[in-house]
């Protein structure tokens, strides 16, 4: 069967029918698959009741497995799944939902918002591909906005002056403005602040985007507030219903994400009930600009 895709939101985001997931691609089927993501940046799998194994599979075609290390204060000897992918559900190691006073659970309401995956990360993320194992009744839509539309509605002249900017981006960041600023010395170690840009040229089609995150916490060159309110106004920008897609869940549904031109972020949803999503995500290869310390 040939692959089909049908477009979802005026700018991005493609509906791809036509491949069982369980099966090992073709390498012309991984050649489409990443051309969909160049053009799509978001892609729609439904259907796919697929096992870990499977999914990382899938992701392998890609590009190399990202190491999860680094990216959550929940210890190795906690983790609930041991098969390579990133838990990102509300689930603890006995498959029951999180206390809602834990760490782990109140680092995670992190993910509610607006982020690109691993942007804390010297070398970020390229795709991430999120796998549905168990929808929560009740909210939990995963929202995606296209960094690359954003970008073109810029005026030239808010162009030219972030067109050289560059970011420290941290965990602490992200989870600082929800509350949570508890860490031990080995905590603060890992979640150094890294830089990035904040234009992004993809290297396909060569097309510009923001390069936004909530783990985006100071502008290098700019004095903290000053920066903090650019990026502020930036994430507004970007974050308009023009240039975002609502994916509501559906059991066994895959979504593939381009982080290098998309964010995204979970709505919230009843945390007394169990959402099991599973994601494995494919390493970027080069740092967006060379790292310095990061003070």
């Amino acid at each position: 069967m040939t692959i089909a895709i049908r477009q979802l939101q005026k700018h991005f985001v493609g509906e791809v029918s036509g491949l069982d997931l369980r099966k090992p691609l073709t390498p012309d089927e991984a050649r489409e698959v990443e051309a969909a993501m160049d053009k799509y940046a978001v892609l729609v799998f439904h259907d796919q009741d697929i096992s870990d194994e499977q999914q990382m599979a899938f992701a392998l075609n890609f590009g190399q497995r990202e190491d999860a290390r680094g990216g959550t204060v929940t210890k190795e000897k906690d983790y609930r799944l041991q098969s390579g992918l990133n838990d990102v559900s509300n689930l603890g190691k006995d498959g029951k939902p999180l206390a809602k006073d834990s760490r782990a659970h109140l680092f995670n309401l992190g993910n509610c918002l607006w982020h690109s995956d691993s942007s804390f990360r010297p070398i970020p993320a390229k795709f991430s591909l999120l796998s549905a194992r168990v929808v929560n009744p009740k909210g939990g839509n995963t929202e995606f906005a296209d960094m690359r539309a954003a970008y073109d509605a810029l005026d030239d002249e808010t162009k030219a002056e972030i067109e050289d900017l560059v970011c420290e981006h941290s965990l602490m960041y992200s989870r600082g403005s929800l509350g949570f600023t508890e860490y031990t010395d080995d905590e603060k170690a890992m979640f150094k602040p890294v830089l990035q840009r904040l234009v992004r040229t993809h290297p396909v089609h060569r097309r510009k985007s923001l390069y936004l995150s909530s783990h985006a916490g100071k502008v290098v060159s700019m004095s903290l507030p000053e920066g903090r309110l650019l990026l502020r106004d930036l994430n507004e920008h970007a974050t308009q219903a023009e240039f975002v897609y609502v994916h509501k869940w559906k059991l066994h549904d895959l979504v593939m994400w381009d982080n290098r031109q998309t964010m995204h972020r979970v709505r919230r949803y009843d945390q007394s009930q169990p959402r099991d999503m599973r994601r494995a995500t494919v390493a970027g290869t080069e740092p967006t600009v060379q790292q310095q310390a990061a003070e």
